[in-house]
């Protein structure tokens, strides 16, 4: 292919997080790849690129204000940061302090070895914990049993959880665990569009304790992309992921930034669209991308696209907030011998969570000290993230005190707070989903992406990028 076959064109990419940014570059790349004159445009509403993706560097340590790792099981993360030339500084978990605590009648008791996900599949730490009751545990056995709900659709993943392991399981495992990856409550939050992989494997298997054992035997012991990437089951990279954010904005040297600068509105023009600013300017072009939450879609489409605009805005959204407190290990009596602990709400505590940042990532705190990151907020407790920093600190190192035997001052606090971005995957959220992609398909050039409809994490965000961008030059230049 060559530029003299083809028309110059013009897209605008609205949301500057990591989907909008991998759609950016893939578009870039194409375009250079294929000769095709295209000329992007990146707007983003903050003064900064990135999103919930957002690292600081503090007297030695490297705090993570949104996510702090990415699954390698996914492969776009990973490969995008190598197509970035960044994948030397890939880091994984110390595998050396591998466990995982949950409370429990307000101890931490370790998750027994070989849970998979919620799934027990090895017997003796199993019988042995004293996490689950024997009860429980008895009931959690039944799914050897229980024969694959006949009907199809969704179901919530509490439900699931109750009918194949019981309500224990979901109370105790289930719910803090999956809490971590969706902040969502597992009585409205949808089995397909979430954990799919449970129900696939209740109907090829009949169990999923039986599933979960046939895959582990299946499973390639070196499975992973280059021989150069760590191993273990979440990544990160050497400076926080930021890096990956700004590896990204400087490799865009064919695209257009506008930062500090959101969209007010978006109309439909005889050929294309218009996109005004909140800067009073406009711009014109032949696709548009929008890479935002979606409430703000709805809010750009409502005018012409009422329909579309009212189903966006039916996807809730809920706030959280993370504290990450830095102290000298001295000063900590606990082991810390894990990556820190999940609390279900039964517990009843002001807190979600706390991972130990510099034991799961060393490199996250200088060698003589430590970092830990605490999580409140999501579904029925959103005024936590509404109090204000000092009642925040305080109730936070009052649990960890409770909790941990944690006394000492911090020598770091920083807290960030995410006013309604986690998207809620409530049951029925895959026909949402299509019934958004149908009524956008009636609006050539328009494109919807992001962690509203095909995965909340990191690599998923990157994917469904580098979709919509494929999306955007076959639309342009159909074969």
């Amino acid at each position: 292919m060559t530029m003299t076959h083809f028309f110059p064109h013009s897209i605008a990419i609205v949301g500057g997080g990591i989907t909008g940014l991998a759609a950016a570059y893939s578009l870039q790349e194409t375009a250079r790849s294929l000769g095709l004159p295209l000329r992007c445009t990146l707007i983003e509403s903050s003064p900064s690129l990135g999103g919930k993706i957002l690292t600081e560097h503090i007297d030695g340590f490297t705090v993570e204000g949104g996510p702090d790792s990415f699954i390698r099981q996914k492969p776009w993360a990973t490969r995008l940061i190598q197509q970035l030339g960044i994948g030397s500084d890939l880091i994984g978990t110390d595998t050396r302090h591998s466990h995982t605590f949950v409370l429990n009648r307000g101890r931490l008791a370790p998750l027994p070895e070989g849970v998979m996900l919620i799934v027990p599949t090895r017997i003796l730490p199993f019988a042995t914990s004293s996490l689950i009751s024997w009860p429980g545990k008895i009931r959690m056995g039944m799914d050897l049993f229980i024969p694959p709900r006949p009907q199809d659709g969704d179901e919530s993943v509490g439900d699931f959880v109750r009918r194949r392991l019981g309500s224990e399981a979901l109370e105790k495992i289930a719910e803090p665990l999956m809490s971590g990856i969706h902040v969502s409550d597992p009585d409205q939050q949808s089995l397909l569009g979430t954990f799919p992989r449970f129900r696939e494997i209740e109907l090829k298997h009949g169990s999923l304790i039986r599933g979960m054992l046939a895959q582990r035997k299946a499973t390639p012991a070196a499975s992973r992309p280059d021989a150069a990437v760590p191993t273990t089951a979440f990544l990160s990279l050497q400076g926080g992921m930021s890096q990956l954010v700004q590896s990204l904005q400087s490799a865009l040297t064919g695209v257009d930034l506008l930062t500090g600068c959101p969209a007010v509105s978006l109309d439909r023009l005889p050929a294309g669209y218009r996109l005004d600013l909140a800067n009073g300017s406009s711009i014109e072009a032949d696709a548009v991308i929008l890479a935002t939450p979606a409430f703000v879609s709805a809010g750009l489409l409502e005018s012409h696209l009422p329909a579309l605009a009212q189903i966006l805005a039916s996807i809730r959204y809920v706030s959280t907030v993370t504290i990450s407190l830095g102290f000298h290990r001295r000063a900590v009596s606990h082991p810390l011998n894990g990556y820190g602990f999940v609390i279900p709400r039964r517990e009843g505590r002001r807190i979600n969570a706390c991972t130990w940042s510099s034991i799961k990532f060393p490199p996250r705190a200088p060698q003589d000290s430590v970092l830990l990151r605490c999580f409140g907020g999501g579904p029925g407790r959103e005024d936590f993230v509404d109090l204000e920093d000092a009642e925040i600190l305080d109730i936070v190192r009052s649990e960890l005190a409770d909790l941990m035997g944690l006394q000492a001052e911090p020598v770091l606090a920083r807290i960030y707070r995410w006013r309604k971005a986690n998207p809620q995957y409530d049951v029925g959220h895959l026909e949402r989903v299509r019934q958004i992609a149908a009524l956008s398909a009636g609006c050539p050039g328009l494109f919807l992406s992001g962690s509203a409809y095909e995965g909340v994490g990191v690599p998923d965000c990157i994917h469904q990028g580098q979709q919509a961008a494929g999306k955007v030059v076959d639309y342009l230049y159909p074969a």
